[in-house]
């Protein structure tokens, strides 16, 4: 992850806009971008400070309380619901939320579900119906 600059680079770059530069002038000379320096400077005229803000941290969850419980209950109820449909139920219960943050939710309770080769085999019986029959037995001749 990136850093943000020193507050000494900061300070600098302030100095010289203060003094007349542009801050083209300001980012050649301190070796940064243009738009460093230009959002330095609308930072400091709304806060007062040049300082950077937070970065990084840790996003709360959505998918809690009764809408946690509401999800589970539905996976509960019908077991192989899409998460398209637990979306769209979240969604009609005034939380919306992207399909990626269901999966991950399911994911965190234990409830994601993964095809293995069994279920692939039902799958693949299913799907294709009785195997076929042999030519001879097509004719009626032996």
């Amino acid at each position: 992850m990136t850093r943000a600059y020193s507050m000494d680079l900061r300070e600098r770059a302030m100095d010289r806009l203060s003094s007349g530069e542009t801050n083209y002038e300001v980012s050649v000379a301190l070796k940064v971008a243009v738009s460093s320096v230009v959002k330095w400077a609308q930072r400091k005229r709304a806060t007062g400070s040049a300082a950077p803000g937070k970065m990084g941290g840790h996003r709360p969850l959505l998918i809690t309380g009764g809408h946690r419980d509401w999800v589970l209950s539905e996976v509960e109820r019908l077991p192989h619901v899409t998460i398209a449909a637990l979306t769209a139920g979240l969604c009609a219960r005034g939380l919306k939320v992207h399909p990626a943050s269901v999966g991950r939710f399911l994911h965190r309770e234990g409830k994601s579900f993964k095809k293995n080769l069994t279920s692939r085999r039902t799958a693949d019986t299913a799907r294709t119906g009785a195997p076929p029959r042999a030519v001879e037995a097509l004719s009626g001749q032996d």
